[in-house]
């Protein structure tokens, strides 16, 4: 069995794409430079993976003596899920696993990428298992307002846990945030409050604003649908508070725009893990020294790293990120407490 994501998308995906619009993209515009005639590209130049690419890194991960799930012992913080349901004052931010974070901002209780599931993966019974417990159960959710959806893998668009929000008791009110060409997945599942947006778009949300901005990845949901949905940052904000959430990225110049236009940030969900190996995962994944960079280039205040200690996706130990973290943030003479590494479920307070 495939223990990585990567793995799983190339090999299985086809039989995923049960609908032409599963696959199907917003019409592309011809004068924006990410756009193409049939999705969408990254900006800064480099060459693609291909297939190729992915078989040789196969070959060299069978030579590898890589950690399993039993090498692991992530201990869970002990949350307080009575104070996250009742609270509408204090802002916190809880991190549950993987690229999920519970955001509570101004009164509005807002979810990343959320992925409950015990796989990150199409089916439920292969691919890439949780080796770190939820934060955070799904019952002791709070009623979720805002969701924001960085991408269309598996990682991060769970369809079991987009249902579950979808189903649950008021949850025909929450609102998902997808890159451009995601709602119709949401539609064929009759899910109709979805906002759609490109790169550097604007929503207000009430007493929010919602700011969908670039990063550097890539799509793909089935065989045939590489790079047909967009990737993005989400940016929230009021007259008080700033977050971003960094999703899924490789390095780019980006973050230094992000950080010049819409910074300075109170808080950031930046991610620190599957980084390896470098010449295969560079482009799309940060190591914990970029992530740094990120920080430092978005004039983020505190940092919280993320997609980290979850699930087994690639080649380096689960638990190197944040050591090689730490490292980074003497190097650049950063207090580890302006990025901190959560434990599963533990919130902290945002001043």
């Amino acid at each position: 069995m495939l223990n990585s994501d990567y793995g799983f998308r190339f090999l299985t995906l086809g039989v995923i794409c049960m609908s032409a619009l599963n696959c199907a993209a917003s019409t592309p515009s011809a004068d924006k430079p990410h756009h193409t005639k049939s999705g969408f590209k990254n900006v800064h130049t480099y060459k693609e993976n291909e297939f190729s690419d992915f078989l040789k890194w196969r070959r060299e991960r069978a030579k590898k003596e890589i950690p399993g799930p039993e090498s692991y012992n992530f201990p869970l913080a002990k949350n307080n899920p009575d104070f996250l349901k009742q609270n509408r004052d204090k802002n916190t931010a809880t991190w549950i696993g993987h690229a999920t974070l519970l955001l509570q901002m101004e009164g509005y209780n807002i979810l990343t990428d959320p992925h409950f599931s015990k796989r990150t993966s199409p089916v439920q019974w292969a691919g890439p298992e949780r080796v770190a417990p939820l934060g955070l159960a799904f019952k002791d959710l709070p009623p979720i307002d805002i969701v924001v959806i960085s991408h269309d893998h598996f990682d991060a668009l769970d369809e079991q846990t987009i249902l579950k929000l979808h189903r649950r008791p008021g949850g025909e009110k929450t609102r998902f945030y997808v890159p451009l060409g995601l709602k119709s997945w949401f539609a064929i599942r009759d899910i109709d409050r979805v906002i759609e947006m490109d790169w550097w778009d604007r929503h207000q949300d009430r007493n929010l604003e919602v700011i969908a901005v670039p990063v550097q990845h890539w799509s793909k949901r089935s065989i045939f649908s590489r790079n047909k949905t967009l990737w993005a940052g989400w940016v929230i904000k009021s007259d008080t508070f700033r977050f971003i959430f960094v999703g899924d990225t490789g390095y780019a110049p980006h973050f230094k725009a992000i950080g010049d236009k819409l910074g300075p940030f109170d808080l950031a969900a930046i991610p620190i893990g599957a980084y390896e190996p470098r010449w295969f995962m560079a482009k799309h994944h940060v190591n914990p020294e970029e992530a740094v960079q990120i920080h430092m280039d978005m004039q983020s205040q505190k940092s919280v790293a993320i997609h980290w200690g979850t699930f087994i996706l690639t080649d380096e130990p689960l638990d190197e990120p944040p050591k090689r973290l730490s490292t980074a943030l003497q190097e650049k003479q950063i207090p580890k407490e302006d990025f901190l590494v959560l434990q599963h479920g533990q919130t902290i307070i945002l001043d």
